[in-house]
């Protein structure tokens, strides 16, 4: 058991790692295509990356059927409504004010997982590592790029952001709750690849999408990495969810450390980037909370040091 607890760990930490490259290749591809056409794309490449990977046709199919219902509402969840308000949220906030934002999905997992499942709890363990998570957060954006709200459009770019992350926690709960019984790699794929058609069809309805693309090498590149960075996180992420042991709102602290692991990679690849002390300050923070609550509270926790639920638990 303590083998796959740390298996675990290990597989959360590289997921949310490879997560953490999405931010700085998205916005290379979006110089060259609008959001939801390039989203649309990024995912529809993904799902026929894992298809090879799956099952035969015939039980894929029945393994649709038989989940119909966990199938719809993750590729709706996931894929349509999160990644729509994501892009158009992220395009109408600040830098640094969507990062926090965004970053309090793990919050927001707590709350969504409290509320749709009976055996998650707020401990005090839990409670103190989403606070210092989210002191985290705002050091390390605040660091980088600091905070400011303008335009009264922001406003509705915020509204967005957090209903992307209430939509993709709901999406995590139900994986989670429901998915016992299905293969993950073909519920990834096919909510990636359904959703990304979707997208696809959808983004020449509502954006000005160029009717001859000449895209150069770069943004080719930049999709293929995001395609296969798709398939591998979300595949790899649903076997974590399905696992006995895993309690969703655990597992999403883990995402905590998607804006350390970005901000690294913003001060190797990016010029002008350099690393500062207030966003050094948010990664330690960060690290410390995770390790203290996975390396000596979090599952060890006695019940007895739990908070009362409260009327939410009848």
């Amino acid at each position: 058991m303590k083998d796959q607890h740390y298996n675990t760990i290990f597989w959360a930490i590289v997921t949310c790692l490879l997560w953490s490259t999405a931010y700085p290749f998205i916005k290379i591809g979006l110089q060259y295509s609008t959001p939801i056409h390039f989203a649309g794309t990024r995912f529809i490449l993904s799902g026929l990356m894992i298809l090879p990977f799956t099952v035969r046709p015939r039980e894929y199919v029945k393994m649709i059927l038989e989940n119909k219902n966990l199938a719809f509402w993750v590729t709706i969840l996931q894929t349509l409504i999160n990644y729509i308000l994501f892009y158009i949220g992220m395009d109408k906030v600040p830098g640094a004010l969507g990062a926090v934002i965004v970053g309090a999905q793990p919050f927001v997992t707590a709350i969504v997982s409290r509320i749709m499942i009976k055996d998650e709890r707020f401990t005090r363990a839990k409670v103190l590592t989403i606070l210092c998570g989210l002191a985290g957060i705002v050091l390390v954006s605040a660091g980088r790029q600091g905070f400011h709200l303008g335009m009264p459009g922001e406003v509705a770019g915020i509204i967005m952001i957090f209903l992307a992350n209430i939509s993709t926690a709901t999406s995590n709960v139900l994986v989670s709750r429901d998915g016992k019984r299905m293969n993950p790699l073909v519920l990834s794929s096919f909510s990636l690849l359904v959703g990304g058609f979707l997208m696809f069809m959808l983004s020449f309805a509502v954006e000005d999408v160029p009717s001859k693309p000449d895209f150069p090498v770069k943004y080719w590149l930049v999709l293929g990495w995001l395609a296969f960075m798709s398939a591998f996180t979300f595949s790899k992420w649903y076997v974590l969810l399905k696992r006995p042991e895993v309690k969703v709102s655990e597992l999403n602290l883990w995402k905590f450390i998607i804006p350390v692991f970005g901000a690294i990679l913003s001060w190797m690849i990016v010029p002008g980037e350099h690393a500062d002390w207030v966003t050094v300050s948010g990664m330690v923070i960060i690290s410390i909370s995770l390790i203290w609550f996975f390396g000596f509270t979090g599952r060890r926790e006695r019940p007895d040091e739990r908070i009362p639920a409260g009327p939410i638990a009848k």
